[in-house]
């Protein structure tokens, strides 16, 4: 099983080793689903990511929460303000230890399975998740990593929950769901 720890929070720490792997920022997302009234599901994005690995295998990644696309102007607007509070708290941040030795041992083609334990602080506050993986070589010098399965994010564990009653009372709704399902798709190259 490899080993790898994710954790989101204000500013990125990328002291150490020179990077050997670069996120392209162009080709990675990460995408969620909220749901209202019980049985209104709808899909958003966060894509300003920014991010590299080192020699080491020590990863990170920055996500812009300005960049949230829920697909309505407005809707971006009070995410923005209201529920992540970019002003401030602008970048999420995803820091990783990888086995890289792992990942040169993997043939350009081929893809494996990974366990994750993600821990996540976002907004002051931090708790962690398990979650799978695929790690695919696409070629000797570019790797995917998508989730198998969305990592299940309750607002709570990151006082979030006022700003979804804002959201909840501003757009006249009966309920926001406090778990929401998180997706990742990274693509890195050297």
């Amino acid at each position: 099983m490899k080993q790898l720890s994710f954790a989101v929070g204000l500013s990125i720490l990328l002291a150490g080793p020179v990077a050997a792997w670069t996120l392209d920022g162009d080709s990675s997302a990460v995408s969620y689903v909220t749901t209202k009234n019980t049985d209104t599901a709808e899909a958003n994005l966060l894509t300003g990511l920014t991010g590299s690995v080192s020699d080491e295998g020590q990863a990170a990644v920055e996500v812009s929460l300005s960049s949230v696309e829920t697909f309505i102007d407005i809707r971006n607007e009070r995410m923005r303000e209201i529920l992540f509070r970019v002003a401030d708290f602008p970048v999420a941040t995803v820091t990783a230890a990888l086995d890289m030795d792992a990942l040169q041992a993997l043939e350009p083609g081929a893809t494996t399975e990974a366990e994750f334990e993600v821990s996540i602080a976002a907004n002051g506050e931090e708790t962690s998740y398990d979650t799978m993986a695929f790690v695919t070589r696409v070629g000797e010098d570019r790797v995917l990593v998508n989730s198998k399965a969305p990592i299940i994010v309750y607002v709570e564990d990151f006082g979030y929950s006022d700003g979804v009653a804002q959201l909840q009372e501003i757009a006249g709704l009966d309920s926001i769901q406090p778990a929401v399902p998180v997706s990742f798709n990274l693509s890195f190259s050297r």
